[in-house]
Parts: C-alpha cells; sequence; structure tokens
C-alpha cells in the first residue's frame, strides 16, 4: 500500500467515481466525475477500471506530498500542475517519487483535473460507489461524504505500470471546441412557445456564475412556457429545465432526483463532459439531437477505451 499526504485542498476537491446507479428510487442521486471523459482516460493511462476512485480537483488549490514512490495518472483541465515547481501537463502518467511535491495552482485550460492511482484510490463503497455527494453526506475516503481535506491521507495499490504513457493528441479532448452542446429533445418541448424554440437553439448563452456540482444556470433570452402546471417527475442527467424566470440550468451529477420544472430535453453525456470543463462566463449554444443520434456517437467514443 502506498500513500499521498493532503498538504492543501478546498472545498472543490472530492473523491470520485462514475457514481450511484439504481438508488434514485430512494432518493439518493448520482454523483460521480462531472466530466466522466477525463476520469477515464486517467484511469486507463494506468491500466485501471475506467470507473476506478480518482480525486476530482476543480479549480486547483491542491496539493500532496509524496510518502512512497508511485505511478500517478493527470487528465482533464490544465490547472497549472507542478511537480516539486517544474511544470506537470496534463493527459499522461508520470512518476512521483518519495517526498517530492505534486501542487495545483490555478486553471490555464479548463475547469476540472482527475487525478489517478494504481487500482483507483482506496475508499469504502456507500450503496455501491465511492463517489463524494457532500448534500447527502455519501462517498469520500470515510464513506460520509466530506471533501479532501489537508492532513488527510489517499491510499492506493503498489502495483503499477512500470513505464509511463501519453494520451495520443487526436484522443485528447479540445476543450478550446466552440461547436453546439447537443441536447436530446423531449419532455415538455412542444409546451414552449414558437420563438423560445428558437431562442434556444439560436441564441449564444452564458454560464452563469450561480453553479456547482448541482446544475449550472445558462443566462439569455428568457424562454417561455405556456404549458400546464406539472406534477414533479424524475430528472435525468443533464437535464435543461426551465423555472419561472426562463433560464435554464443544466442539471449535472449532484441534481435532485425530481422535479417540477418543464424541460427542453437533455444534454448529451458528451456535451456533459465538455460542459464541466467550462468556467463561469463561458459562451455556449445548444444544438437539437435525437436520441438515437446521441446513443450513436456515445457509443462510438467508448469504443476508443477498447484500444487502450
Amino acid at each position: 500500500m502506498s500513500r499521498l499526504s493532503i498538504e492543501a485542498s478546498t472545498p472543490l476537491c472530492l473523491l470520485q467515481d462514475a457514481g450511484r446507479f439504481g438508488v434514485r428510487h430512494l432518493g439518493v442521486t448520482q454523483g460521480g466525475a462531472l466530466d466522466w471523459r477525463s476520469m477515464s482516460w486517467a484511469n486507463s493511462l494506468l491500466g485501471n477500471e475506467l470507473d476506478a476512485p480518482v480525486v476530482e480537483i476543480t479549480l486547483g488549490g491542491f496539493s500532496v506530498l509524496a510518502e512512497d514512490d508511485c505511478l500517478l495518472a493527470l487528465a482533464g483541465a490544465d490547472l497549472g500542475a507542478q511537480l516539486d515547481g517544474q511544470a506537470l501537463a496534463p493527459w499522461r502518467s508520470f512518476k512521483l517519487r518519495k517526498g517530492q511535491r505534486l501542487r495545483f495552482t490555478q486553471p490555464l485550460l479548463g475547469a476540472r483535473a482527475y487525478l489517478a492511482a494504481p487500482g483507483g484510490f482506496d475508499a469504502p463503497k456507500v450503496l455501491g460507489s465511492s463517489a463524494t455527494v457532500l448534500r447527502e453526506e455519501l462517498g469520500g475516503l470515510d464513506g460520509m461524504g466530506r471533501a479532501l481535506v489537508e492532513g488527510a491521507t489517499l491510499s492506493y495499490a503498489t502495483d503499477a505500470p512500470l513505464l509511463t504513457r501519453e494520451l495520443p493528441f487526436e484522443q485528447v479532448p479540445d476543450f478550446k471546441l466552440d461547436s453546439p452542446l447537443d441536447l436530446v429533445i423531449g419532455a415538455q418541448i412542444g409546451e414552449f412557445s414558437g420563438q423560445s424554440l428558437f431562442d434556444a437553439f439560436n441564441s449564444v448563452w452564458t454560464l452563469d456564475s450561480r453553479a456547482d456540482r448541482m446544475g449550472i444556470r445558462l443566462l439569455g433570452t428568457a424562454l417561455e412556457y405556456q404549458g400546464k402546471p406539472m406534477i414533479s417527475e424524475g430528472i435525468p442527467l443533464g437535464a435543461l429545465q426551465v423555472p419561472p424566470d426562463g433560464q435554464p440550468i443544466v442539471l449535472l451529477n449532484d441534481r435532485q432526483t425530481i422535479g417540477g420544472y418543464p424541460r427542453l430535453g437533455a444534454l448529451t453525456p458528451l456535451a456533459l463532459a465538455r460542459l464541466a470543463q467550462c468556467l463561469p462566463g463561458a459562451k455556449v449554444r445548444l444544438r437539437p439531437v435525437v436520441q438515437d443520434v446521441a446513443h450513436r456517437q456515445h457509443i462510438e467514443y467508448l469504443r476508443r477505451f477498447s484500444d487502450r
């Protein structure tokens, strides 16, 4: 067993995996890594299961000291990572010697970085997952849903690949990509005014600073719902709900399990991974797609991991 000692952290640095499934009927939300692509690539670089527990580092402010020699992997945002003061780029595995310090400073490109260790970081499974959900006090290092804090220890298996690896350039997600976010149409989309539907897919939306792991508010032209009041219903990951003020909210991994606001549909998994790397103030557009297209795109992307 090898260990990393946490020297600095923030409430936004959490232990995550793919999340909890099969428990929403109990009122328990999904949780899990907001950028599932980056989490999966970090694990893939070490030969882990793609959903092994990782550290999700949001916006920086995280630092660890190696208590043993080890091989780790980093994917996702460039948060100005430094290994003993030397810049460390993401999308690669790397060696960390005993006594060396890994530090994340501030966002240079993207918002969330994912740090993986051989076999995944050790943590108890609660309802089948180690994912941290602060609101529900589930997951994390002790199973109580706490953020990672200074003085805590991350432990992991000692077995690791002998050689470092780097993700091929053509596989690295482009966080500068300006293409629209795909939205699977559905739910109450037919109950919005025609002008609102035009505005939804032909306007530029600004990501509000009012954002967390539950959801991200989009600022722009107010959308008008013309249907009858709704009875609360189940909410899928990525649902784009529209509250009375007409400003849409994209619901993320720590969302509530049911809600009564109308929805235009839901962002695709690939669109959600891109959105997770956007900072407040970023500009985004929406593009309608049907479920079959979204499903095919997702399957095609997952095939990339079979060649790892």
